[in-house]
């Protein structure tokens, strides 16, 4: 594992980090629970790196891991479901902003670095999703799938852990709701569409920016966003109801895109639309000034200063009733932009938070065996 490097005193470094090709995060921030703090000291003695070098791959491992439970609930009054599950631990996206990285701290590693490189499967999650649905005292609602990290991001082309749960889902008649930035979603058409159908599945799919170049280093290993307005297109013609969410909105980085963001995938058959403003909790702030002054020292200070007018002169502020919007004259301006374009285009004119719970099947299904695995942990690349 890369030697994990303090955040410098330094808001913005005189000589930011190098970025890595293909990774979010250009550090490996400690979490916040490390008992021994290290911090990366410049005496002068160390030569400046070759930039004819190449650098060295970091390469995903994803290990096994046997949860002792699968479905999450939350109480949160901005949140729009109650329960979620969550296959994997780390997501190799690797988008930068990603609320979850903190995550990775309880887990004793990095929410850098770590994070998009370190991917925990948890194997057993259709079996305890049985489990959980078969129980008298089971109250059935949907389920949100991926909200943490992204059910169908690279290592569930080989673990199938997603499509595993979905077959339990669809068994059951369960309704759930999934958001993802991936086309492999496509690769489930034929259990979700039917789910559809019967009024028992929504996805929404994030778009934070048409322009490819920023994407690249804002969510480097997430479909590029043609190929999401692809899913978009995929989904809507398959009678899914899809929507998009335009998550996080980034001043001067992703912003100014807004309305072309929406346009486009209006276009391409989404029927909802969603919006967050950037959130910067814990260790996600110190990550983001990182990943500012490698791929935008230009702007760095004019962002910071924007989101701070925007979290009461704060990187954030996790109160319910602004955490996702924002507050004050810039985020009533975004949030004026926003509903002006949704109006225009057509979009939030049906419902869509109905799901069908009416046909829920509590009995038990047949027993699911986790994949056999060689080897704790599987190199994707």
């Amino acid at each position: 594992m890369t030697e994990p490097r303090a955040h410098s005193t330094a808001e913005y470094p005189i000589a930011p980090p190098a970025p890595r090709k293909g990774r979010g995060a250009v550090t490996n921030l400690q979490g916040r629970y490390e008992v021994d703090q290290r911090e990366a000291v410049d005496d002068g003695w160390v030569a400046a790196p070759d930039d004819d070098e190449p650098q060295k791959v970091l390469r995903t491992r994803v290990f096994e891991e046997r949860a002792k439970s699968i479905l999450t609930r939350n109480r949160s009054p901005d949140i729009p479901f109650g329960v979620s599950l969550n296959p994997y631990r780390g997501c190799e996206h690797g988008c930068i902003y990603c609320f979850a990285r903190p995550t990775h701290s309880y887990l004793g590693l990095s929410p850098g670095l770590d994070f998009e490189s370190r991917i925990y499967a948890k194997v057993n999650a259709p079996e305890l999703l049985e489990r959980e649905l078969s129980k008298k005292s089971y109250e059935p609602e949907p389920i949100a799938l991926g909200v943490n990290t992204d059910a169908w991001q690279p290592a569930e082309r080989e673990w199938r852990l997603t499509r595993r749960v979905v077959e339990v889902l669809s068994e059951r008649n369960h309704p759930f709701a999934a958001i993802t930035k991936s086309s492999l979603i496509e690769r489930d058409l034929d259990l979700l569409a039917p789910m559809a159908a019967r009024g028992q599945f929504m996805a929404a799919i994030t778009i934070t920016t048409l322009d490819a170049d920023i994407a690249r280093t804002l969510e480097p290993r997430a479909a590029t966003p043609s190929r999401r307005l692809r899913t978009i297109r995929t989904l809507s013609e398959a009678g899914i109801p899809v929507g998009v969410s335009i998550a996080p909105v980034i001043p001067f980085v992703t912003e100014q895109d807004m309305e072309r963001v929406l346009e486009a995938c209006a276009e391409a058959g989404a029927s909802n639309a969603s919006y967050i403003v950037l959130r910067l909790p814990w260790e996600v702030a110190p990550l983001f000034k990182d990943w500012l002054g490698a791929h935008f020292p230009d702007r760095a200070e004019r962002v910071m200063a924007r989101v701070r007018d925007m979290r009461g002169g704060k990187d954030y502020d996790s109160s319910f009733s602004t955490r996702m919007k924002g507050e004050g004259l810039w985020a009533d301006l975004l949030k004026q932009r926003f509903h002006n374009a949704v109006r225009r285009l057509g979009l939030n004119q049906r419902d869509r938070g109905i799901l069908d719970m009416s046909h829920f099947r509590r009995q038990e299904a047949p027993r699911r065996q986790a994949a056999n695995r060689d080897s704790p942990q599987l190199d994707l690349f």
